[in-house]
């Protein structure tokens, strides 16, 4: 077994995985967004949830032992549990344009999803009986593309990192066997980023459950069914334990998802090329949360 060089791809993105568009939208009056993942071609699609407070939709049906093998989008939003509406934008726009499964008269899209809270950052919560998240769901949805602004944008748009900004951020890397693995990220951790100095970095005050939350997703055109993309999402939790400190907590809803578009076949044993794949996830992850609280710093 041979050690494998890696290289950050050519605009360091998870668009950089051909076939794959990233959204975002936000409200600033709300101070929250949302971010939309859009394949033109179905993924398979695995979830990794660590957090004592999750909120998620969809996340069964990504259970190896489950029916559904394809998905046609995921979707990371700000707004607790009233960002989970952005998934129903999201459906409804791609159903619209036919894609998703044809189920009679209907063609139904599947979407898995996952939130952040952001609901005390101090922006207008008073919504009444319609929040914005479906309305948002389908703006990100029409500005896909392959570009990716980092910071404070989509989901990541009111997010806060312990005492500090947070934000969405991306990040690639190209294996010296060809395939490709990209993590795209909305920092809204219950702690700040690391520090080398431990002894001196206080833990956080209490909060509330379910009050933060990094939810990430990791790309990869290395061809994974349902269980592969688990042991991938696992295996990228890794860059969020090397970035954020604490992380996991039981005020957390820390989730990552992993998905593949299957463009390439395993270059070497399925299992080396697993492992290879779920060492650059992590160092992915890792480089984009450090790229995401960048950005949100030099926008303060």
């Amino acid at each position: 077994m041979t050690d494998e060089a890696l290289y950050p791809t050519e605009n360091d993105r998870i668009t950089d995985i051909d076939g794959i568009l990233v959204g975002n939208s936000h409200d600033a009056a709300v101070r929250s967004g949302t971010t939309v993942i859009l394949p033109d071609q179905p993924v398979m699609m695995g979830v990794d949830v660590r957090g004592g407070a999750p909120g998620t939709r969809d996340t069964d049906a990504l259970d190896p032992t489950c029916l559904v093998n394809g998905f046609h989008g995921l979707v990371l939003s700000g707004g607790s549990v009233f960002g989970l509406g952005a998934v129903d934008g999201v459906v409804s726009w791609l159903s619209e344009r036919g894609r998703g499964l044809s189920l009679g008269a209907c063609i139904v899209p599947v979407v898995p999803g996952a939130i952040l809270f952001d609901l005390a950052n101090g922006g207008d919560k008073n919504w009444g009986a319609l929040p914005p998240y479906r309305a948002l769901g389908i703006k990100a949805c029409e500005a896909a593309s392959r570009t990716i602004e980092e910071g404070a944008m989509g989901a990541g748009f009111g997010a806060l990192a312990g005492d500090r900004r947070g934000g969405l951020g991306t990040a690639a890397l190209r294996s010296a066997s060809g395939f490709h693995v990209g993590a795209l990220v909305a920092v809204n951790s219950y702690g700040p980023p690391m520090d080398d100095q431990f002894d001196r970095i206080p833990l956080p005050k209490e909060g509330l459950v379910g009050a933060n939350t990094t939810i990430a997703a990791i790309a990869t055109d290395l061809a994974l069914d349902k269980a592969g993309c688990r042991r991938l999402a696992i295996m990228a939790q890794d860059g969020l334990a090397r970035s954020l400190r604490p992380i996991h907590t039981p005020y957390d809803g820390d989730t990552v998802f992993a998905l593949s578009t299957g463009a390439i076949s395993p270059p070497e044993p399925f299992s080396r090329s697993l492992l290879v794949a779920g060492a650059m996830a992590a160092d992915a992850l890792a480089r984009a949360v450090g790229k995401a609280l960048a950005a949100a710093g030099q926008a303060e």
